[in-house]
């Protein structure tokens, strides 16, 4: 009965699920392959706003912490980053927060990921032209062959 009973317990822990919680050190977006620290304290008066650069389009796993292309991990899918006038955005960008825009400052470039580049256009471009040559070959050598 005791084996019955400690073989139950030790069948338990290995079926439960595990809990895993991810938390971030600040706040970030990406753009164009580069993390920016949200500066929340760092507000950006409305005329220093220059004109829209990007938006955020994922968001990071929650249990890996992986991201690619305009992501964020604390703003929702659509908010929109600008250009700060007189700044370059190799150093800072804005990020629209409700009615205000905050700054975010470069960090260091985002890590590779293979979605940066399957989903890039030139890439998926590429890819196309690739399959139309191949098809256009193949009935090229049918024809040959008929003849």
């Amino acid at each position: 009965m005791k084996r019955i009973t400690l073989l139950s317990f030790l069948l338990l822990l290995m079926i439960s699920p595990s809990v895993q919680a991810l938390s971030w050190a600040y706040p970030f977006v990406v753009w164009k392959g580069n993390v920016y620290e949200v500066k929340k304290e760092e507000l950006i008066e409305d005329n220093k706003i220059g004109k829209i650069i990007g938006e955020v389009k994922t968001k990071p796993n929650n249990m890996t912490g992986n991201y690619y292309g305009n992501a964020s991990n604390y703003y929702p899918k659509e908010t929109h980053y600008y250009e700060i006038k007189g700044t370059s955005t190799s150093i800072a960008i804005a990020v629209k927060e409700d009615r205000h825009w905050v700054k975010a400052v470069f960090v260091h470039k985002a890590p590779f990921h293979i979605m940066n580049v399957i989903t890039n256009f030139y890439f998926i471009l590429a890819v196309v032209l690739f399959v139309i040559g191949v098809i256009l070959f193949r009935i090229k050598m049918s024809n040959k062959c008929i003849h």
